[in-house]
């Protein structure tokens, strides 16, 4: 009864009307999402089927349907949760310890603009 009694308490404090909540549901896609993709992804993906069921204004059984494609989606997830993404770029930084940058200019990110560094 714990957790129905923290839905509801946390349901009054987020000033949300008439929640209904299918906890063996979200129990069972968290695990699955947790034990297939990594432990954040528990939370994570519990928060986004929630986003998704508010956006698309979704009733009991479009939220059963959403839940099962993500589901789906952690149960075939064959990336180990340490796996690097294939995206990052893993070029070498070179060495310019030897090199003079006194003088040099450089664009400074938090002002936009070019800044004289004084060495």
């Amino acid at each position: 009864m714990n957790l129905h009694d923290w839905i509801d308490e946390l349901s009054d404090v987020l000033d949300l009307e008439d929640v209904e909540v299918d906890e063996g549901l979200l129990a069972d896609l968290t695990k699955c999402a947790a034990e297939n993709v990594e432990r954040l992804a528990a939370p994570v993906t519990a928060y986004l089927l929630g986003y998704a069921a508010a956006a698309q204004d979704a009733d009991p059984d479009e939220v059963e349907r959403l839940a099962a494609r993500a589901q789906e989606l952690a149960e075939g997830w064959d990336r180990p949760a340490d796996a690097r993404d294939p995206d990052d770029v893993d070029d070498p930084i070179p060495d310019d310890r030897s090199v003079d940058h006194t003088g040099d200019l450089y664009i400074d990110d938090r002002a936009d603009e070019l800044v004289d560094e004084e060495v």
